[in-house]
């Protein structure tokens, strides 16, 4: 157990490092030759041109003029001046929700600390329960949490006022925000600009039919059924091995630009090359020649993949894009039951064209299910097996643990200050190392799940790694040990006994939350704005492959929020603020600092630095108000269960009664918001629609939706479509080419 002195050597050498990396941040943005990395975004808008100065040679690259940096902290109010609405002009309506997170933890803990720490912190510190306990070690953070209240005392009322108090104040700051975003999405979705997805939809499963190609039936099928709305559709290509070909093509050229302007610059030597892995071994040879070569071979096997790719009917898979005459159409279609077996002809609104996952949506409808099932049981052994790097974390938090499996080192760990470090540094870092490969795990078992978008990619990922820290991060560090004896606790004891066993280990475990806090939430946000990798990344693409301004600005990488990693982080906050608040209120201060740190910092990033890979208008916004009642209902469950061993009269009476409400308030909001997320009114796609015929009558939509969901492999390559029926609202019958006799879904619908 990590002592006072350790907490604050914890935060010494946490404040330090945070203040070490914003410093170094604040230098190093001024610098010319690094401000493609720090102000990138500004560049992919063409706003910004590198840093042009005369004079002496090193000006060029380093800023000498020594009034910037003192004002080397004027990047911090720069990040709050923008105002929110044109946040979202610049960076889009899921960035600026996304900081909105942020706020809104400060929104919900703000009050509550200073509720906090004027009624609970005074009832802990004055209880002096623990004082009275013979050879119990205990420090000051201890004193103010509720293990200082004794057994049966009348203290405890004040910590079930309090319980009600954060739950109240909780819901009702959620439903605010839960009120402000579905009405800033409704509003965003209104006033943007016309967009290929808001007049297309993605229609999976559609059924085989003998005599038509899948084209002709997916045209035949909305001739039939959505008649006056109807305009054009996009069959999708499984081009997964063509995609691999032009990815291998392009670096191959990559390498040959770089050789070719390195014989340019000096023809007197030739470039060589190996022709081995990374040209690291091999056969030496002419590096201008073999690339030239093997583009020529990967040109023809390129021409040979895409001419079979075109001409095989079994290359094209049961799915289509499917786009209509207007908002509405798209609408009645997206959100309506196309057939009778409500396993064929799926419809969804189709993400929009730089937010797709092309490479799943090549998997058979059918297998997606297996898949689903095969990557649940591979998360559950995934999430169990890896409590035991957890608890091999927890026991570094102990100096007895050590001692018994190091004894060689215990006159080390016995100095003063080596024992600080363990105690207050060491396991907040171990933990944070062994999270660093879990979200490109998880993204990868999302991928093989069959998730056709993105941002829907992400959502999923976010939702494992959320139900992950739950589990190991929170659960698995209150309560340690190997992880088939975690298992076989929870399986073996009754549900009613759960709360009680981890509630009663939640006092304990505060000094281990905060030091983990400042590791992660003080120093990690401030090593987020240095931007290190990707400094490093820019100057060494700089320096041996850049040699033109389009080579520079490919090597730019800005980056963007990843919001599966980073939403569920911010959780893992929301969830300890909303358990401790009762338990151990000191650690909600931490918790402030990080929401307010993080806000500042995620703002400057967006603004400057993040270029989204797509808009999905905050479509994410309701799984984040879930899990944070998921958060709210745990800690009352645990609360109830801690008191439940304090022998407080009456305490499971007056608090189940907070689950219920909590539950209560979130199907409330799910029926009330929920809907502006995953559905578009019918009434605004009309307006929309009115106002577009008004203002654009001549506007040609076939022409602008032609080539908006071709695979990007396809870019450019006149496709064999189907003759469009530009007559079918005045034909009763459509044309088909099925046999007679021969009835299919689509001529039940006629």
């Amino acid at each position: 157990m990590a002592s006072s002195d350790d907490i604050l050597l914890s935060a010494v050498l946490n404040l330090l490092s945070a203040f070490a990396f914003l410093v170094a941040f604040a230098i190093l943005r001024l610098q010319p030759f690094n401000d493609r990395v720090y102000f990138s975004k500004w560049y992919l808008k063409g706003i910004r041109a590198s840093p042009r100065s005369s004079g002496a040679f090193v000006r060029k690259f380093v800023n000498l003029d020594c009034r910037t940096y003192i004002r080397f902290l004027n990047w911090m109010p720069a990040a709050l001046r923008m105002p929110e609405p044109e946040l979202i002009d610049h960076a889009g309506l899921d960035s600026a929700v996304y900081i909105r997170i942020y706020l809104l933890g400060l929104k919900i803990f703000v009050p509550i600390a200073l509720f906090s720490f004027g009624v609970l912190v005074p009832v802990n510190w004055t209880g002096k329960h623990l004082e009275q306990i013979e050879d119990l070690t205990f420090s000051g953070i201890d004193k103010l949490s509720i293990s200082n209240v004794p057994s049966g005392s009348q203290r405890f009322w004040a910590h079930l006022v309090m319980a009600y108090a954060v739950t109240f104040w909780t819901c009702y700051i959620l439903y605010k925000e839960y009120h402000i975003i579905s009405t800033m999405r409704l509003q965003f979705l209104a006033s943007e600009n016309r967009r290929p997805d808001q007049l297309t939809v993605l229609v999976r499963n559609v059924p085989p039919d003998p005599d038509e190609s899948v084209s002709e039936h997916v045209e035949h099928f909305f001739c039939v059924n959505h008649p006056d709305h109807y305009l054009t559709h996009q069959v999708v290509y499984n081009a997964n091995n063509l995609a691999k070909l032009v990815e291998k093509k392009k670096s191959y050229q990559n390498w040959l630009t770089y050789y070719q302007t390195k014989y340019e610059r000096n023809p007197k030597i030739k470039p060589k090359t190996k022709t081995g892995f990374w040209g690291l071994w091999g056969k030496t040879v002419d590096a201008i020649d073999y690339y030239t070569a093997e583009i020529e071979k990967l040109s023809k096997e390129e021409a040979l993949e895409r001419e079979k790719v075109m001409s095989d009917p079994k290359a094209i898979v049961p799915a289509a894009f499917v786009s209509f005459k207007s908002r509405w159409g798209a609408a009645v279609c997206a959100q309506t039951q196309q057939s009778c077996n409500p396993t064929i002809w799926l419809t969804q609104w189709a993400p929009e064209p730089r937010d797709v996952y092309w490479d799943n949506l090549s998997i058979p409808y059918v297998e997606l299910n297996v898949r689903k099932l095969l990557m649940a049981v591979a998360f559950f052994f995934l999430t169990f097996f890896f409590m035991i790097p957890i608890a091999f974390v927890q026991s570094l938090a102990s100096i007895d643990g050590i001692e018994n499996k190091l004894p060689v080192l215990r006159p080390l760990i016995q100095m003063e200050v080596v024992k600080s470090f363990i105690q207050g540094v060491l396991p907040g870092i171990i933990l944070k190392i062994f999270l660093i490969l879990l979200p490109t795990i998880l993204m990868a078992m999302s991928k093989i799940e069959g998730y056709t978008s993105l941002s829907s990619l992400d959502r999923r990922s976010a939702t494992k790694y959320h139900f992950f820290i739950l589990v190991n991060v929170f659960l698995g560090s209150i309560i340690t040990g190997a992880a088939f004896e975690q298992l076989q606790r929870f399986v073996e004891e009754p549900p009613s006994e759960i709360p009680k066993t981890v509630g009663v280990a939640i006092p304990l475990k505060a000094t281990f939350f905060i030091t983990y806090i400042m590791v992660d939430g003080w120093a990690g946000i401030a090593a987020e704005i240095l931007r290190l990798v990707p400094l490093v990344m820019f100057h060494l693409k700089n320096t041996f492959l850049v040699k033109t301004d389009q080579d520079r600005e490919q090597a730019t990488d800005p980056g963007s929020l990843n919001f599966s990693v980073s939403e569920p982080r911010i959780q893992l906050y929301f969830l300890l603020g909303l358990v401790y608040s009762v338990v151990t209120p000191v650690l909600l201060p931490f918790i402030i600092v990080f929401f307010a740190f993080a806000y500042m910092v995620f703002r400057h990033q967006i603004i400057n630095v993040y270029d989204q890979k797509y808009e999905s208008g905050a479509s994410f916004w309701p799984d984040v108000h879930r899990r944070i009642i998921v958060g709210l209902v745990i800690s009352q469950l645990l609360l109830l269960g801690l008191l439940s061993t304090k022998n407080v009269a009456r305490s499971n009476v007056i608090l189940i009664a907070l689950p219920i409400l909590t539950i209560w308030f979130h199907i409330f909001c799910k029926g009330r918001f929920e809907s502006a997320f995953v559905k578009f009114p019918l009434q605004d796609a009309m307006v929309k629609d009115t106002l577009e015929r008004a203002t654009e009558p001549n506007l040609n939509l076939k022409a602008y939706l032609k080539d908006a969901y071709v695979h990007p492999v396809f870019k450019g390559v006149e496709f064999e479509r189907p003759t469009a029926l530009d007559d079918e609202e005045n034909n009763p019958l459509v044309p088909t080419k099925r046999c007679r006799g021969s009835k299919t879904q689509s001529e039940e619908g006629v």
